[in-house]
């Protein structure tokens, strides 16, 4: 389908969340953080609920906003800044974890954290990938760095999807618009024939 059939469509096609680069890095986030929560949190602990629900919503926004982009941008963009909103929370906890239990946060050139990051370029990568750096008998340090990692990570690529997202809805609009002006063809194109 060329730009130009598609931008006449009322509903394009929305949904495919699960190709998004973005979702699947918070897919990650969320199971390393289910796992680092089962490890070194107290499951009465509160906090463990909150690091929870913040990685679970993440990743559950991006995949609502992407559903819901076929009949709203503006709901899309919102639901992704909610979900880079989440992740920025989670991202506190890991470096709270860390000040908390005097562990130190690696800064962006250790060369732990580069061996990390250059893990997203494996083209097969999922948690699988990371899972020896989190489950056992990795530490909370290691733990807890490489998850603040991947989420530096996905934040990286929400903000690069949320400015793709503001471009677009600027340059093309949203579903009202495309309603009149298929409503205006349809009804021009009717009085023509």
């Amino acid at each position: 389908m060329t730009h130009e059939e598609n931008s006449h469509q009322l509903i394009p096609p929305h949904g495919g969340y699960r190709d998004l680069k973005s979702y699947r890095m918070a897919e990650i986030v969320h199971d390393a953080t289910v796992e680092f929560c089962t490890r070194f949190i107290d499951r009465r602990s509160r906090t463990l609920d909150q690091m929870v629900q913040a990685a679970r919503s993440g990743k559950q926004n991006i995949a609502e906003g992407s559903v819901a982009s076929g009949t709203s941008k503006k709901i899309e963009i919102k639901l992704v800044g909610i979900a880079r909103a989440s992740l920025e929370e989670l991202l506190l906890d890991y470096q709270d974890y860390l000040r908390r239990h005097t562990l130190p946060l690696w800064g962006k050139d250790d060369p732990r954290a580069r061996q990390i990051r250059s893990l997203c370029y494996r083209k097969d990568r999922s948690y699988s990938t990371y899972r020896p750096y989190i489950a056992s008998p990795a530490s909370p340090e290691i733990a807890a760095n490489v998850v603040i990692c991947l989420i530096h990570q996905t934040n990286y690529l929400l903000d690069r999807q949320l400015h793709v997202l503001e471009r677009s809805f600027l340059l093309e609009g949203g579903f009202t618009e495309r309603m009149y002006h298929a409503r205006r063809q349809t009804r021009e194109k009717g009085r023509n024939e």
